[in-house]
């Protein structure tokens, strides 16, 4: 029997620099540290990407840019993609594929290309995010939103953000390609000093979208932007441990990744005891 392909979730955003990648690596670290299962991160920006330097690997060894001729020859192979794919530390079931970082190399990605790595991503991984930033002008963005089996928006309060950028790109461009707007969740990205009086409710309206959750930012995370220790403050800090966690948890239900959701549950012998109270042998 063939192994069931991993769901593909993709993130994308209204506009540029809201905090799009931050909100995709964080539901990927929940859902990585809940599942205890292989879990892939493609970021798939072609011209902006940023993840290396906020998670401490300023120079990868292997970037999207690198593989390009396995993709133009569809020779990409499970082995080879989680070779070139790198574990997080403290995380290690998590394992992120870095962006493109030669700039001059992205009109040179096909939509083929792209295809066939989702493809081989959905027999290495029991569930793939894909970080595809703001930018449409691309196959990155184009493939990955019309194969993802849930897409995630990611927009601010800013009316200027989820009115004028949302009704662009979601509700101009995304039709185009067969997908609308009642086809995207979307998280809102609070900034600590407010981008505006809007509600989830009411931006959801707005977009045609339905609402999964918000992502609080505040100074600790920038400064762990800053440091390179972004998957330190999704660990350790009290904000980062929570962020994201009512997105993770939805997508998680909705593909069928089980998990715990909380740390009393990761613990071997709390499971032992739900074990034992059900009448089910551990054996």
């Amino acid at each position: 029997m063939s192994r069931k392909s991993a769901p593909l979730v993709a993130f994308v955003g209204t506009t540029p620099n809201i905090g799009t990648t931050t909100a995709a690596f964080a539901t990927a670290y929940r859902i990585a540290e809940w599942s205890g299962k292989p879990i892939g991160y493609l970021c798939l920006h072609l011209k902006s990407a940023k993840l290396h330097r906020y998670i401490g690997m300023d120079e990868p060894t292997v970037t999207l840019d690198k593989l390009q001729p396995e993709l133009r020859t569809a020779t990409m192979t499970v082995d080879m993609l989680r070779s070139a794919s790198q574990e997080v530390r403290g995380q290690t079931n998590l394992r992120v594929l870095f962006g493109n970082l030669n700039r001059d190399q992205a009109e040179f990605f096909r939509p083929e290309d792209i295809d066939h790595l989702l493809s081989v991503a959905e027999k290495t991984f029991s569930l793939v995010i894909l970080d595809l930033g703001a930018y449409w002008d691309n196959a990155a963005t184009i493939c990955a939103i019309r194969r993802a089996d849930s897409r995630v928006l990611v927009t601010t309060p800013a009316l200027s953000h989820f009115q004028e950028d949302g009704r662009r790109w979601i509700g101009g461009v995304s039709p185009l390609f067969e997908i609308d707007a009642n086809q995207y969740d979307c998280v809102v990205v609070q900034y600590p000093w407010g981008t505006g009086g809007y509600r989830m409710k009411e931006i959801c309206k707005e977009l045609g979208t339905k609402a999964i959750g918000e992502f609080h930012l505040n100074d600790t995370l920038f400064a762990g932007l800053d440091k390179g220790a972004y998957d330190e403050w999704l660990k350790n800090d009290n904000a980062g441990r929570v962020a994201m966690k009512a997105p993770a948890k939805v997508l998680m239900e909705r593909h069928g990744v089980q998990g715990v959701f909380s740390p009393i549950a990761r613990q071997p012998w709390y499971r032992k005891l739900l074990t034992h109270r059900n009448g089910v042998s551990s054996s």
